[in-house]
C-alpha cells in the first residue's frame, strides 16, 4: 500500500510552488488559478496507478455529474475508494467509468496527510442518483470558486478542464475511431493506429483598455442585457501572437486602436476550455477617444468610464461576476473592490 507523506519531490515542489504562484495585487483575485497540489505528471506514466490508489483508502475522490460537483459546506466532498463502492458506484480499479488522476496534496488538512492523492470521477446520471445526494449539494464552479480554499479550487477546477476535454475528444480526427482514456485520464489513444489526443485550451485574451484620461472601455455583448458591461475579449487566432490578437480583437470589436499590450495575468476559463489571458492597453497615440465603432454583430455599444462614473453606475449597469478575470482586471484598474455580486455565469 502507497504511504502518504512528504517527500523530497514534494519538497522541492513547494518550493518551486510558492515561488511560481507568489500572489500579488491582481493575481490574487483570480480565484480559478489558485491551487495548492502537485500535479505530478509521472504518476501518470504507471500503467497501474488506479490499481494502487484504488487499494489505498487514503486516496480521495472527486465526483463529478454534469459538469458540477458535489459540495457541503462550500468544500468539496472528497470520498475514499471504500466509500465510493459502498455507495454501490461499481468504481472498482477495472471500471470503465472516467477516472482523471489530479496529483498529490502539498500540505496536510484535517484527516489528511501532505501527499495524499486525488481523483475525480466522472458520473453517470445512475452513479449520481445512489450517493442520494441533494440537488443543492451539486455545485456550479462559476458560483461556488469564490468560497473555496486554494486546494478545493484548484481541484474542481483541474478536473472540470479535463472531463470537458474527455466529452469533446472521443474520437480520432485522424481516423474518426473511438478514442480511449489514457495515462491517468490525460490522453485519449485510438486504437486503430496507436494515435495520441492531448489535452486542448483555447487562449483567449481580454483586455483593460485605458484612454489618454486613463477611463477605462467596457463593452455590451449582443448575447447581453443592454445593461451588461465587461472587458473586451476573443479568441487567439491561429499563427497570431497574443499581442497581436489584443489589437486585432479590440479594434474588430469597438473600431479602437490600441498600442502597448502589457500582461496582467490568467485564469483557466474551463466552460469549457478557455485560458483567459489579462491585458492592459492604451489608446493608440492621436486616436480620439470619441470615435467608437462597435462592430453592431458582437458588441453593440462601447463606452469610456471614469473611476467615479464606474462607481455611480453599480445600481445601473452589471457588471462581470466576482469569479471572472473581467471583475478582477476592473477592479485592478478602479483600485478596490466592488460590492456588486453578480453571479451570472457568461463574463469571463
Amino acid at each position: 500500500m502507497r504511504q502518504c507523506g512528504p517527500t523530497p519531490r514534494l519538497e522541492a515542489f513547494r518550493v518551486l510552488d510558492r515561488v511560481s504562484v507568489m500572489p500579488h495585487d491582481f493575481n490574487s483575485r483570480l480565484a480559478l488559478s489558485r491551487h495548492s497540489t502537485d500535479r505530478n505528471g509521472v504518476a501518470r506514466m504507471r500503467p497501474e496507478l488506479f490499481n494502487e490508489l484504488w487499494e489505498d483508502d487514503a486516496t480521495r475522490v472527486i465526483v463529478l455529474w454534469k459538469g458540477r460537483a458535489r459540495m457541503v459546506a462550500n468544500a468539496l466532498v472528497l470520498m475514499s475508494p471504500s466509500e465510493m463502492n459502498a455507495a454501490g458506484l461499481g468504481l472498482e480499479a477495472s471500471s470503465d467509468a472516467l477516472r482523471l488522476y489530479l496529483g498529490e496534496s502539498l500540505e496536510g488538512a484535517p484527516g489528511e496527510a501532505a501527499g495524499t492523492s486525488f481523483v475525480a470521477v466522472v458520473l453517470s446520471d445512475e452513479q449520481a442518483q445512489a450517493l442520494q445526494a441533494p440537488e443543492e449539494n451539486w455545485s456550479d464552479l462559476r458560483l461556488i470558486a469564490p468560497v473555496l480554499t486554494d486546494r478545493d479550487a484548484g481541484l474542481f477546477t483541474q478536473a472540470l478542464a479535463l472531463a470537458n476535454w474527455h466529452l469533446s475528444y472521443g474520437h480520432s480526427p485522424k481516423s474518426g475511431a473511438a478514442t480511449q482514456p489514457d495515462q491517468a485520464g490525460w490522453i485519449r489513444t485510438s486504437p486503430v493506429d496507436g494515435a495520441q489526443v492531448f489535452p486542448r485550451t483555447d487562449p483567449a485574451i481580454i483586455v483593460m483598455i485605458t484612454d489618454h484620461d486613463d477611463r477605462l472601455l467596457l463593452g455590451n455583448n449582443a448575447l447581453w442585457e443592454p445593461n451588461r458591461f465587461s472587458l473586451l475579449a476573443g479568441y487567439v487566432e491561429p499563427g497570431e501572437s497574443l499581442e497581436a490578437a489584443v489589437i486585432r480583437e479590440v479594434f474588430e470589436e469597438s473600431g479602437v486602436t490600441v498600442v502597448d499590450p502589457v500582461y496582467l495575468g490568467s485564469q483557466p476559463w474551463p466552460f469549457p476550455a478557455s485560458l483567459m489571458l489579462g491585458f492592459h492597453a492604451k489608446l493608440a497615440p492621436g486616436f480620439d477617444a470619441a470615435d467608437l465603432t462597435p462592430d453592431g454583430e458582437e458588441i453593440l455599444a462601447v463606452k469610456w468610464f471614469t473611476r467615479d462614473e464606474l462607481r455611480a453606475s453599480t445600481e445601473t449597469i452589471i457588471l462581470p461576476g466576482p469569479v471572472s478575470i473581467a471583475r478582477a482586471m476592473i477592479e485592478h484598474w478602479l483600485g478596490e473592490k466592488l460590492d456588486q455580486d453578480v453571479t451570472w455565469l457568461g463574463l469571463r
